[in-house]
């Protein structure tokens, strides 16, 4: 923990990790996504005409989209596939940030019931170097920063 007034520097980015139960998946090129939504309910109570309440309602949680280069490894096409023959698997999985110095682990958020809602392939042209990536979605039912 920092001392008061020592100047903290913002974590990087590019320095993380995704780990699903199961699969072992080398790297990702990017991860985003995370974050949630709670619903406002306005609700106007009676003898009270000049303001509307605001309470919460139900909270969902935006899909996280994972993009990687293609490699031989078929683990996650071999998920997707599962979700298209109509056997949902789900699983839990992180995103984990590492400090930059020493390699260790500085932020984990955790998400829960994930499966793959949407795979895109890559797109090929012979007129670049650019890298062929494909790109998963992943609906989920949690996440918590621990």
């Amino acid at each position: 923990m920092p001392q008061t007034g020592q100047r903290v520097d913002p974590f990087r980015s590019f320095n993380f990790l995704v780990e699903l139960d199961g699969i072992a998946q080398a790297s990702f090129s990017e991860c985003s996504g995370l974050g949630s939504t709670t619903e406002i309910i306005e609700n106007r109570e009676g003898g009270d005409n000049t303001t509307v309440r605001k309470l919460p309602g139900k909270t969902s949680f935006s899909d996280i989209t994972l993009k990687w280069g293609i490699t031989p490894s078929r683990e996650l096409w071999a998920w997707r596939q599962q979700v298209v023959d109509g056997n949902v698997v789900r699983k839990n999985g992180s995103i984990v940030v590492f400090d930059l110095s020493n390699h260790t682990e500085v932020a984990r958020w955790n998400f829960v019931s994930a499966w793959p809602a949407k795979w895109e392939g890559a797109s090929f042209s012979g007129k670049g170097t650019d890298v062929a990536v494909d790109t998963l979605v992943l609906a989920h039912e949690g996440l918590t920063r621990v």
